[in-house]
């Protein structure tokens, strides 16, 4: 029975990994509004300040962050950023235990993205 239950545990921790990607946002060129999210997760004035065209912002130091990501649709990709990669990498692991399955952190955030 213990064999069962570690190897079931086992499986369920290869499949959450497995919902985990990552990219460098370098390589981020596009995304398709109609199947993908940009999901910006920095504060709402570095949000003003500059943006990825096309992002949604949810900033995930809000204590209302859980509450405002059911707003985003489950089904479709979502890329995620931040300023420079560490509340990203967080928020995408909220993400996917929340239930979002297609998640991609966008690895070294907004300043990588801009000085590209």
């Amino acid at each position: 029975m213990r064999n069962i239950l570690f190897f079931l545990l086992l499986f369920v921790t290869q499949f959450a990994i497995s919902q985990i990607e990552s990219k460098p946002i370098s390589e981020f060129i596009d995304f398709d509004e109609s199947a993908e999210v940009l999901l910006d997760v920095r504060t709402p004035a570095e949000f003003e300040a500059g943006c990825i065209n096309g992002a949604v912002n949810i900033n995930w130091l809000s204590d209302e962050f859980n509450q405002q990501i059911q707003g985003v649709d489950k089904s479709k990709k979502i890329f995620v950023y931040c300023k420079m990669g560490g509340r990203s990498l967080k928020s995408q692991e909220r993400l996917v235990e929340l239930g979002f399955k297609n998640v991609v952190n966008l690895e070294g955030g907004y300043d990588a993205y801009s000085s590209k």
